[in-house]
């Protein structure tokens, strides 16, 4: 599951503010990125929405890979995240915190190794872990319900 080394993301200004990111991986489709008005047209999400996604998508895909390995089983898992603007002292715009969310079916929380992982999954993530560095991030597993089953510190 880890990646070694580097990899090259080719970003390309198309007109305005809207940019194409390529990615390295030939199956992967580029993905067109752009600023909400006045700046852009929205046509695509801008970086701090692609940020918050990131850490999301990797909580997600840890917790799974805990859990289950190579094969987890379909729609076992939704995840919600809040990402929190606010200014600098500068006065300049800012993340200032990010809120994920892991809905987790019964087929993860009646696993075995769910009690186990949901206290390692968040060490694995690579994109959280490096962002908890420089930005506030809370995350939450509940189940379908709603009742909560972790919380990290």
């Amino acid at each position: 599951m880890s990646e070694e080394g580097r990899f090259i993301i080719h970003l390309t200004q198309q007109e305005g503010f809207q940019i194409n990111a390529a990615f390295d991986w030939k199956r992967a489709p580029d993905l067109l990125m752009d600023e909400p008005p006045p700046l852009g047209e929205q046509k695509g999400p801008n970086a701090s929405r692609l940020l918050a996604a990131a850490a999301a998508n990797c909580l997600s895909a840890s917790l799974l890979y805990c859990v289950f390995k190579e094969e987890p089983p379909d729609n076992c898992l939704r995840s919600e995240v809040i990402c929190i603007m606010g200014r600098n002292a500068q006065k300049r715009q800012r993340i200032t915190g990010l809120e994920v969310t892991l809905i987790v079916s019964a087929a993860i929380t009646d696993s075995p190794r769910f009690a186990r992982c949901k206290t390692l999954f968040e060490d694995f993530c690579v994109v959280s872990a490096s962002i908890r560095q420089g930005i506030p991030l809370r995350v939450t597993v509940q189940n379908e319900a709603g009742e909560m089953l972790h919380q990290s510190e």
